[in-house]
Formats: structure tokens, sequence, C-alpha cells
């Protein structure tokens, strides 16, 4: 009799135990996928959340885009004025060298008997290394510029926004030499031609895209460490 009872009950024991790994079982199941799910949640919010800083960065670029023409090709220049002989001879001086500022009518070179005059004063920024050696009419000898005509000069395709740049407009430019720092002036000239790309054939059937300067004034005065030559990048206020 007592044998018989122990082993209904280690039979009961055994049932207990079966159930309770079953149950145990459930609840593992069941935290798995209570985890899966709220993983689940998570990633569907961090996507929604992507998604909508995507849009509002979209936006955001989208009206900036709209509201400016940005010019990547520029640099801060103004007119080269070029002085040669109207005779071919013999570079015989040069009177400047670059960096030097000259008066108008001064002298700056001699070619034979031929002096080469600055007919309006400037800033020499080239000299001729052909000293003693022939020279001919429109061969510079000596490079200038007038600083009072400095202007941050980009270079403009047709079809990255130039209908929508007009004199008159307000503009600002950096400059590589100074970082993110911006410098502003006023959209000067809109070149009514495009530059020449010295392009005489090409096998390509795809139309070359033009190019316009846009020129950007700015107070000189203001910015006197602005230097002719120096690479810009142009953003104009539509």
């Amino acid at each position: 009799m007592t044998e018989k009872l122990e082993q209904n009950i280690l039979k009961q024991e055994q049932e207990i135990l079966k159930e309770e790994k079953e149950i145990l079982q459930e609840i593992k199941q069941e935290d798995k996928a209570i985890k899966r799910v709220g993983r689940s949640a998570f990633i569907t919010i961090i996507a929604a959340f992507v998604v909508v800083a995507a849009a509002a960065g979209g936006l955001i670029y989208w009206g900036y885009a709209s509201n400016h023409v940005y010019i990547e090709k520029s640099d801060i220049e103004a007119p080269r004025i070029d002085l040669s002989p109207k005779q071919t001879g013999i570079l015989k001086e040069i009177y400047v060298k670059p960096g030097d500022t000259v008066l108008p009518y001064s002298l700056v070179a001699r070619v034979d008997n031929q002096e080469i005059k600055a007919e309006q004063g400037g800033l020499v920024i080239a000299t001729s290394d052909n000293v003693g050696k022939p020279v001919n009419p429109g061969e510079a000898v000596v490079s200038l510029i007038d600083p009072n005509e400095l202007h941050a000069v980009g270079q403009l395709e047709e079809d990255k926004g130039l209908q929508y740049v007009q004199v008159g407009q307000s503009a600002y430019f950096i400059v590589d030499a100074f970082g993110s720092r911006k410098f502003y002036g006023t959209v000067d000239e809109v070149s009514p031609t495009s530059r020449e790309s010295g392009i005489v054939f090409n096998i390509s059937d795809k139309r070359e895209k033009k190019s316009f300067d846009i020129k950007v004034r700015f107070n000189i005065a203001e910015y006197p460490e602005l230097k002719n030559g120096m690479s810009a990048k142009i953003t104009v206020l539509r």
C-alpha cells in the first residue's frame, strides 16, 4: 500500500513538473513575443523619425535653394590692363615689379627707344621676364589692375539659375583664405554674353553648357584684406 502510494505521489510530481515546464516554455515564448513587438515598435518609431527628419531637411534645403543661386567657380578679380610696345623692339628695361603701385602716366618699361607708360594708375600684378629679347605689339611687358575695380566674379552655367540673377540683388561670398567668413555685396553686372570655351570641335551629341560672368561689387575700403586672384564662392539672394 505504501509502495503504491509512493508511486502515485511520484507520478503526480512528474505531472506537476511537466506542467511547470510547459508553463515556463509558454512564459519564455510570450516574453520573446513581447520583446519582438517592442523592438519592432522601436524600429518603426526610429524609421518614422528618420523619414520625418529627411522630409523636414528636404523642405529646408528646398526653401534655401529656391531663394539662393550658388556660384561655385568664383574669384576676386579686377580687369587686367596689359601694357605693350607699339612697334617690335628689344625690351631694354622694366622699372617696376609686381606689387608696386604706379601713378597715371608713370614710366614702367622701355623697348628700344619707346617709353612704355601707364595711362592710368594701378597695381602691378605681372612683368615680362624677356628683358634683352624682342617683344612685339600686343605682347605685354607690364600688367596691372585698378584695385578700385575689384569684384567677386563668378562663372554661372546657364542652367544653374542664371534666369534668376539680376543687377541690384544682394549677395555674399566666402573666400578660401578666410574660411567661412561672409563678405557682402551687390550684383553689379550680369554678362550679356557667355564666356568663350575654346572648344572648336566636340564629338559628343550633348550641347555645350555656356557660362556667364556674374560680378558682385563690394566695399573695398571695408574689406581691404581681399586681394586680386583669391578663390571665392558666391551666393546670390533671389
